[in-house]
């Protein structure tokens, strides 16, 4: 059984209490530290992305110690201990920076309340994404910097509390890094700062792809209650991880948002479930196609799929009045060009790590988080596009009244229905985690 600590407050619950504890912090700025200080790294969420998150700050980034973990579920932080031991017994510079200590180590709802407590200077925060509105809140409130996991949010209501809390960040000083790596990698950035000087002309239209086979999913066991199935699947659940056109697809509008230097302000779309049908894929799609339109009339055709057996296509591109570009590595058209920097491509989960810490011993840390915002409300969008059947706007869904955070104290203490499949024409924007 997951030990549950002390029960999680929701952020229905976080929301209304947010605005008064802001008012009652005074703070005098970030966390400023010398050229050669440790910073002393914490980790919230031990699952695989986390573990391999926390390896890739320890490989990338100088002056660095993993001193605190933080889970759910026990089982889960004993594993990331073992594979970050078994890295730190295969490269000497990752083992001399790993200084976790038994003492360090908490599980519970309340884990990540524990980790903020501590002496850390930077904070990794990999919980499923549903979490991620209220820990990023929480981490800026006790005044962390952050690596966040993309995306920062399943849901309206959570964006509007990221897009806080970035302002938050901005007047403290604070350092956030999210991980959308494509904006560290040397070949992505190259490519589209040639866009940007105009190397196709206008970008008139483009697609965007993450279509692949199936992902892992957990039987459940007779000993888990309701919310631990759920929480041990979540990428099954809208409520954790805002179906996997948030939390995967993310990546490919987050760059065709980067290359338009701007957002959608319409969607269209279609989606549906196909192949997992079956109870343990829980209530999300398997599929979505959506129609992108932005204020200046670009138009991006979105598209993603988990089905196995099905082929891989995963990328971008985009057409221009003088010709076209993957925004990797290639253009084509007047201004042909091709990357041809280092053979191997960039390996920007580490350099995520090396620039966050950089900008942090700088003085001038970078603070990420309303892009991705940005980028996760455009997945949002799409989403309720396909969910409801309807054409969304962006100042629409943004606005909405939409929690798809279970009532306080379900989470913690077992019982927790799955809400329906959505149904186009019946499902509705507005709506509370059970419809």
């Amino acid at each position: 059984m997951i030990d549950t600590g002390t029960p999680s407050v929701s952020r229905r619950t976080f929301l209304q209490t947010t605005a008064a504890a802001a008012a009652a912090m005074a703070w005098p700025g970030g966390v400023h530290l010398s050229g050669s200080q440790v910073i002393r790294v914490g980790l919230i969420g031990c699952g695989g992305r986390g573990t391999g998150a926390a390896g890739d700050c320890l490989r990338g980034a100088e002056g660095v110690e993993l001193v605190a973990l933080g889970d759910l579920a026990p089982d889960r932080l004993a594993s990331c201990r073992v594979q970050l031991d078994k890295l730190a017994a295969s490269n000497a510079e990752v083992g001399a920076k790993l200084k976790v200590t038994d003492e360090l180590c908490f599980t519970g709802f309340d884990a990540y309340k524990k980790v903020l407590a501590t002496d850390v200077d930077l904070v990794i925060l990999a919980t499923p994404p549903g979490y991620r509105p209220q820990h990023l809140a929480a981490a800026v409130d006790a005044g962390k910097h952050i690596f966040a996991e993309k995306p920062v949010a399943v849901d309206a209501a959570g964006i509007r509390l990221v897009l806080a809390t970035y302002e938050k960040a901005r007047t403290k000083g604070l350092g956030i890094g999210v991980g959308t790596q494509r904006r560290h990698q040397a070949d992505y950035r190259e490519t589209i700062g040639r866009l940007h000087d105009g190397a196709i002309g206008d970008i008139m239209s483009g697609q965007v792809f993450w279509n692949q086979g199936g992902l892992w999913s957990r039987d459940r066991l007779p000993e888990w209650t309701d919310a631990e199935w759920q929480i041990r699947n979540w990428l099954y659940f809208t409520w954790l991880s805002g179906d996997h056109i948030v939390e995967q697809h993310v990546h490919n509008l987050d760059v065709a948002n980067w290359v338009l230097g701007a957002h959608p302000v319409k969607a269209t779309g279609v989606g549906g479930r196909q192949f997992r049908t079956d109870a343990k894929y829980g209530h999300i799609y398997d599929h979505f196609a959506v129609d992108y339109e932005y204020a200046n009339g670009a138009r991006i055709m979105s598209m993603c799929r988990q089905i196995p057996g099905s082929a891989n296509r995963i990328g971008e591109w985009f057409i221009g009045t003088k010709g076209q570009s993957n925004a990797a590595r290639e253009i084509h058209g007047a201004n042909a060009w091709t990357y041809t920097q280092p053979e191997r491509r960039p390996n920007g989960y580490v350099q995520e790590h090396t620039d966050l810490v950089a900008s942090i011993r700088s003085g001038s840390p970078y603070n990420e988080l309303k892009q991705v915002a940005e980028s996760t409300m455009t997945a949002i969008m799409g989403r309720e596009a396909a969910y409801t059947g309807q054409e969304m706007t962006w100042e629409g869904v943004l606005n909405a009244q939409q929690d798809l955070t279970p009532p306080v104290g379900q989470e913690a203490y077992g019982s927790l229905a799955v809400p329906p499949v959505p149904m186009p024409g019946r499902t509705k924007l507005e709506r509370t985690w059970s419809e």
